[in-house]
């Protein structure tokens, strides 16, 4: 049993080389969660750090925890503007493609793993979304990013398609349990999930962002603790009382953000930096949860699962659900290898276990790895995969923003921007830079060189 001190001194070490693998990821390309989780699977007891952990029901509970941090991150910082003429076809693939994918994926399994019906049908229902934190760290980092509408589609679907994952995947154990009867009210508890879900989202979101732009706290520190509570709020309300909790935070994040609310960049940048940490703790403990040489008798058919997931089951549900879209070929060819997948599908491989399915520790594994080739494959081909089919796009210069401490006791806040001297921006004046209401320019510094 370790001290306390040697866990703290481990967690802070951990986190540190977790931020330290993510500059390493956006320099060479390699998506930060496959990082995160060979450091844990190092730290683990088959790998130097020699740290025993298999505990599956700690690591669901750290694993959703951290997703709705990352979720209300997402939703706090998606600009309703940019992607509501997305919606429609985020949506149908949050819902349609997410079942199509699991279906198709799911006979796969069956087929080449000799498994049950059910049990095939479960793997394709955990690997069945894609990753909300892995999308918004590639679409988000990459030197080269993709179109505005192609990057809001993609980003507003692997927000908002983890409940129906975990729809599925909860109903097929339910499914094994009770020898596969009671399909009815697993039709009808989906439309009570997402409705409550959703409906509960919108209602808390309005309620506490009228909180948020009208409540008077002792100190500007604690909007942040009242946005992270609310986060929490909001799925276990929802949760409690039988809805989507993933669906109600993220719902709920996005009215929030998209209201007029105080100190509202300052809480945008906050949930930033806790979602990233929740992403290092999330891959670091999910890591830690396998065992390396479990993996070695899954990599043929994973290899196998994971060549049928990204070249034939995700882009079927993409085109067959996105048919009545004018998206052309190109921008569907994207939209298809952009399924990465991530935590979710390793948290939800959890379930089986807690549950004692048959082959449960299979079917982890499986997951386990299908997501590891997948996050590799293709998250480090996203950039030229848009390249080549002329869907990529130049990003915005990025300009450090910096607080700045004469701010600290009024309800404002002072930034201060550093422009290069090729950011467009230099030659525009004032009244073209269409900033957002209630802001202004207070002082402008140039430098000159000679």
């Amino acid at each position: 049993m370790l001290s306390v001190e040697q866990l703290l001194f481990l967690a802070g070490l951990l986190l540190l080389l977790g931020v330290l693998s993510s500059k390493i990821s956006s320099r060479f390309g390699v998506p930060a969660l496959v990082l995160f989780l060979v450091l844990g699977m190092l730290a683990g007891s088959e790998g130097p750090g020699g740290i025993y952990f298999d505990d599956p029901l700690l690591a669901q509970l750290i694993g959703v925890a951290s997703l709705v941090l990352i979720l209300f991150s997402g939703g706090m910082d998606t600009d309703w503007k940019l992607v509501r003429p997305a919606v429609g076809p985020a949506l149908t693939l949050s819902t349609a493609g997410v079942l199509l994918t699991a279906i198709s994926a799911g006979l796969f399994c069956v087929w080449i793993l000799k498994f049950s019906f059910l049990q095939g049908i479960l793997i394709g229902a955990i690997i069945s979304s894609t990753d909300a934190a892995a999308v918004f760290s590639i679409l988000r980092d990459k030197k080269v990013r993709l179109r505005k509408d192609l990057s809001s589609l993609l980003e507003l679907e692997s927000g908002s398609n983890d409940p129906m994952a975990v729809f599925l995947t909860i109903s097929t154990i339910q499914l094994l349990q009770n020898g596969g009867g009671a399909i009815l009210n697993v039709v009808l508890n989906f439309f009570w999930q997402m409705g409550i879900g959703f409906l509960l989202g919108f209602l808390l979101g309005k309620l506490l962002a009228r909180l948020l732009s009208a409540i008077s706290l002792p100190s500007a520190g604690l909007f942040p603790v009242f946005s992270t509570a609310a986060a929490f709020f909001s799925y276990g309300l929802t949760a409690l009382i039988g809805g989507s909790g993933f669906l109600a935070v993220y719902v709920t994040a996005l009215v929030i953000g998209n209201a007029e609310i105080q100190f509202k960049t300052t809480l945008v940048r906050f949930h930033d930096g806790i979602a990233w940490m929740a992403q290092i703790v999330m891959f670091v403990t999910l890591g830690l949860l396998v065992f390396p040489y479990d993996l070695a008798g899954v990599i043929l058919p994973g290899l196998a699962i994971s060549g049928f997931l990204i070249l034939v089951a995700r882009p079927l549900a993409v085109y067959l659900s996105l048919s009545w879209s004018r998206l052309k070929p190109s921008a569907l060819n994207l939209i298809s290898w952009v399924g990465l997948r991530g935590a979710v599908p390793i948290i939800l491989a959890t379930y089986p276990l807690l549950a004692g399915v048959d082959k449960s520790h299979d079917i982890f594994n499986i997951v386990f790895f299908v997501v590891l080739t997948s996050s590799l494959i293709q998250g480090t081909t996203v950039s030229w995969v848009a390249q080549k089919l002329g869907l990529a796009q130049e990003p915005e210069p990025k300009i450090p923003r910096i607080p700045l401490p004469l701010a600290s006791h009024l309800d404002v806040e002072i930034l201060q921007f550093n422009l290069g001297e090729n950011c467009r921006w230099t030659d525009l004046k004032p009244e073209e830079l269409h900033l957002p209401p209630g802001s202004g320019i207070c002082l402008v510094l140039w430098e000159r060189r000679f």
